[in-house]
């Protein structure tokens, strides 16, 4: 799944697209924060890459979200060379049985199959398809974050051309309820148990209150 940037997007006028837009970059900005942590991410993060614009993003969507120092530290201090993949890879890869917090939603659903294909009709209603070169999978963290990414993005557009923008943010709704937000606060316990990395710890604990954020958002469309 390929979305557009949001940072194409220009001529913002009033709160309502200036808050699409700010949901679209947070939603793109998780998603890149939760790619595996190579050279170049780390030191983007170490560079406040992350940490910077969502800051911003997150500021802008709600003043319920937590807005601490110490909260935005845990984003660029993120150890050695090495630490930040090796704690990927011992949360999120490995495991015998499967890693002990993983980041396919299905995982968290009584019947995993059933979650993706719910996942898929999402995608194909909004003519979007996986991509098979880079073998994504419907229900991995990444591919449900980058769907939302996209759907407020597609909001921005509609209100900005001044067609009826409901259908994105009734999708919007929908997709938080019935998969990021039914499965991301089953991962911030997992994490907690494990007991993370700060960095992985505060990045999705920021998502899920984002994620309940917009649950409070859309719940009156």
């Amino acid at each position: 799944m390929t979305p557009p940037e949001v940072e194409t997007l220009s001529s913002l006028e009033g709160p309502e697209q200036e808050l699409a837009a700010a949901r679209s970059r947070a939603y793109a900005l998780f998603s890149e924060g939760l790619a595996y942590p190579d050279d170049e991410l780390r030191e983007s993060l170490i560079d406040g890459g992350l940490a910077q614009p969502l800051r911003e993003c997150l500021t802008a969507i709600s003043t319920e979200i937590t807005n601490s120092p110490e909260c935005w530290r845990a984003l660029q201090e993120v150890g050695d060379t090495d630490d930040l993949a090796i704690e990927f890879t011992r949360l999120f890869d490995a495991g015998a049985s499967g890693p002990p917090c993983p980041l396919y939603g299905g995982l968290y659903a009584g019947d995993r199959m059933a979650k993706m294909e719910e996942a898929v009709r999402f995608y194909n209603h909004f003519g979007l398809t996986l991509s098979d070169e880079q073998r994504e999978l419907p229900d991995h963290i990444t591919t449900e974050l980058e769907f939302m990414h996209f759907l407020a993005y597609r909001e921005v557009e509609a209100l900005q051309a001044g067609v009826d923008p409901g259908s994105y943010r009734r999708a919007q709704r929908d997709f938080v309820a019935r998969n990021l937000g039914s499965w991301i606060p089953k991962l911030c316990e997992r994490l907690e148990k494990e007991g993370g990395a700060a960095y992985f710890q505060t990045l999705l604990g920021l998502l899920a209150e984002l994620l309940k954020a917009d649950g409070k958002h859309f719940s009156s469309v």
